[in-house]
């Protein structure tokens, strides 16, 4: 199984670790992508603080995100799975996990990146500010520089398993699954259920619970109609759309009442 996540807008500090490796984080094949965005983001930076804020969408309070992508290539590094914060990676709750449920989260879990375009969650990174929606001067939208290098690469990291896309809109639009690929995605949406409507702390809430339940159970659908069945067997209320026709993904809607 392979869990698509997006990133959180906010991170943790980078802490006093041993600085960025490039060349040690997971998915090989997009080292050259993730350097071209590196290399203008640390110039734009570190160059025009004005201007970075500007590209970058950085209100006044948040200028110290500037000098923090500066020193990107000098900044301690930890790993991903302790510098994105947020709603869904609070109730995820990686760190509380049982050693085998980690384990599990090493080898499904990915998250996707403005920056890194897509990182494990053992990956060591540092802090940064470059969400996937900025268009940077040089290289244009990341959202297009990242299509061709994720459209190489993911299907490979897919495997042959479920895929379970939790992706935000921003990021599902740099790579998606096609073909046999697709057959085996599940996208999910989380509904207030009362209301029937989307509603964003229930819905990252509750795609972290998800998570946090399928890797503490251990428990591998090999598709998603196995999925479904995992997640009604977890007490889940999942209503699923198969697709109409071949190469699409399931769509899952989980009914929350509310999140406590």
């Amino acid at each position: 199984m392979l869990v698509l996540l997006p990133p959180s807008e906010g991170k943790a500090s980078s802490g006093r670790g041993a600085p960025l490796k490039p060349e040690s984080l997971s998915l090989p094949g997009l080292a050259e992508a993730r350097e071209a965005v590196l290399a203008e983001l640390v110039e734009l930076c570190a160059a025009d603080e004005e201007k970075a804020r500007e590209v970058l969408g950085l209100s006044e309070g948040l200028r110290g995100e500037v000098a923090k992508n500066a020193a990107l290539r000098t900044a301690g590094a930890r790993p991903a799975g302790e510098i994105y914060t947020g709603v869904l990676y609070d109730a995820l709750g990686l760190a509380s996990l049982d050693a085998a449920a980690k384990k599990r989260a090493a080898r499904s879990l990915l998250v996707f990146s403005g920056l890194w375009g897509a990182v494990r969650v053992t990956d060591r990174i540092p802090s940064y500010r470059c969400s996937m929606g900025v268009k940077l001067p040089g290289l244009g939208a990341l959202t297009g520089h990242w299509r061709a290098p994720m459209a190489e690469v993911l299907p490979e990291a897919a495997g042959r398993g479920l895929v379970l896309d939790l992706r935000s809109a921003a990021y599902a639009a740099a790579w998606k699954p096609k073909g046999e690929v697709a057959g085996r995605t599940a996208t999910v949406r989380v509904l207030h259920a009362p209301t029937r409507k989307v509603v964003s702390h229930f819905n990252k809430a509750t795609k972290g619970r998800i998570v946090r339940s399928l890797l503490s159970e251990g428990a591998a659908p090999k598709g998603p109609a196995e999925l479904v069945t995992a997640l009604r067997d977890l007490g889940y209320a999942v209503e699923a759309q198969a697709p109409g026709t071949a190469g699409k993904p399931w769509a899952l809607d989980v009914l929350v009442d509310e999140v406590h």
